[in-house]
């Protein structure tokens, strides 16, 4: 059964024609029919059928294979969400369910143009950053 109705695919493939550049959707899960991780893996062979400029790359959900370890993956299920030849580091863990679905569209939004449409000023104030920093947002359904 489908994750994605056709009323919805219809509105992702309206959205999707903003498209930049092509994106690749690197899911590490387990095809053994266990939810969560299966429904992750077929959320994104979903969205990456909708449109030409989207890809799906099913991996393993062993975090120790050489793709993950590559892409720095921690757990799973997960999605790498990567720039045609730049990774900007973009990983969502878990089924991005609800409200988490919006944000994995708009992600693949923003890597397919290369920009995170941030302000001015806060552009500025990260380029006065002395180290790289890591940040993580946690949500919950609840």
């Amino acid at each position: 059964m489908a994750l994605i109705d056709g009323a919805v695919a219809g509105e992702l493939r309206k959205a999707f024609g903003a498209l930049a550049q092509p994106v690749r959707l690197a899911v590490f899960s387990d095809a053994d029919g266990e939810a969560p991780a299966d429904e992750v893996r077929q959320l994104v062979e979903e969205l990456a059928a909708l449109d030409p400029r989207l890809s799906a790359e099913a991996h393993s959900a062993d975090v120790s294979g050489p793709r993950a370890q590559e892409l720095a993956i921690e757990r799973a299920p997960a999605i790498a969400v990567l720039g045609g030849a730049v990774d900007h580091g973009v990983r969502l863990y878990g089924l991005p369910g609800g409200y988490e679905f919006g944000s994995l569209v708009e992600v693949v939004l923003d890597v397919s143009r290369g920009d995170s449409s941030l302000a001015a000023e806060t552009r500025q104030a990260l380029a006065g950053l002395e180290r790289d920093v890591r940040i993580r947002v946690f949500s919950t359904p609840t």
